[in-house]
């Protein structure tokens, strides 16, 4: 007994020793936590956009539109692909806007191998960048919250205000929804758009009617995000996401036929009744939806966020509310993107 005991002494001295020498001093450990706690974070506010080929001038125009409207320091972050970052680098830094905090991030699009079914009806809207919003929490690892943008918006409001939506708990994120407004009511009625869940998802499929989602249940837009980060993690959004997509090339159960985009239907399924609702000026949309119909010049003058979703881009032709988008353009150095107009 006794030589066990003196053999349990020895073992116990021997970890204590072990621990002091192994130990990370507590001074260290407390600079790490300060550095990546959300508190210091959140001095700033993270903008997540993406700079696509062809339409770098969309990302452009929506960076300086944000930073021209807030005295709150913006992070951003810039998704591109590993042929078009040294082009939106150039340009950001040889222009007005070299003044911006910003991080250019490569987006890898092999992790959407097998996961985006071909469509040739709209293949614009199968590019990979398109998607960056399934993988935030990979691309975006320092913050609690993040705004995510599709780059064919610009902002009037202050982005602070945007950042500072409330999350319900155990809510991974908030989006705008389709039925909010009385204005947007009106332009999905004179364009002819969708604005259920009926318009993005094939109720044919006995996948999507095991859903249990009613046809008529009001869809929102992931064109404009604010994301709990822990939240988007703790659930596993990517993981239920890419679940959808792989099950969408196996049994076509949503298209860009439908609503539009093969980005919206995998949100609309993974965040069904488990959102938060963004302001409803803060995302103003269907701009692009139509080379006609427009809306009133005083309620653009209110909305905080305009969103030219749909065909019809503002730095093409036709489109609709062009002034207001050219407003924010910061024209690129190189001369390589040009706007396209009536008279160019």
């Amino acid at each position: 007994v006794n030589q066990i005991l003196l053999l349990l002494l020895v073992l116990t001295v021997c970890a204590i020793l072990y621990n002091k020498v192994h130990q990370v001093p507590s001074a260290l450990k407390n600079e790490t936590v300060d550095l990546e706690s959300p508190e210091e974070m959140e001095e700033e506010i993270p903008v997540v956009i993406c700079a696509a080929a062809g339409r770098m001038g969309a990302a452009v125009a929506a960076i300086s539109s944000i930073h021209s409207n807030t005295e709150t320091s913006v992070l951003f972050y810039i998704v591109g692909l590993k042929t078009t970052i040294p082009h939106i680098r150039k340009w950001i830094e040889n222009s007005k806007l070299k003044e911006i905090k910003f991080k250019v991030v490569e987006f890898n699009p092999m992790v959407l191998k097998g996961k985006i079914r071909q469509d040739a009806s709209r293949p614009e809207l199968l590019q990979p960048l398109n998607f960056v919003r399934f993988y935030l929490p990979l691309l975006i690892q320092k913050h609690e919250k993040v705004i995510y943008l599709d780059d064919d918006v610009i902002v009037q409001g202050d982005i602070q205000e945007l950042y500072d939506t409330k999350l319900a708990p155990g809510h991974a994120a908030a989006f705008s929804d389709d039925c909010d407004l009385p204005s947007t009511h009106e332009m999905i009625r004179s364009v002819g758009m969708q604005n259920t869940y009926m318009g993005f998802l094939d109720y044919r499929k006995q996948a999507i009617r095991d859903l249990g989602i009613s046809p008529s249940t009001c869809s929102f837009n992931p064109g404009v995000i604010v994301a709990n980060m822990t939240e988007w993690k703790h659930q596993r959004i990517t993981k239920q996401l890419e679940k959808w997509m792989q099950r969408n090339v196996e049994e076509n159960l949503y298209s860009s036929t439908l609503g539009g985009g093969v980005a919206t239907s995998p949100m609309l399924i993974v965040f069904h009744g488990k959102y938060s609702s963004i302001n409803p000026m803060w995302h103003i949309r269907h701009l692009g939806w139509s080379p006609d119909a427009r809306y009133s010049e005083q309620f653009l003058q209110e909305a905080k966020l305009l969103h030219w979703n749909g065909r019809y881009k503002p730095w093409d032709y036709p489109s609709v509310h062009t002034d207001l988008w050219e407003n924010w353009f910061v024209p690129d150095p190189s001369g390589k993107f040009k706007l396209t107009r009536p008279d160019s």
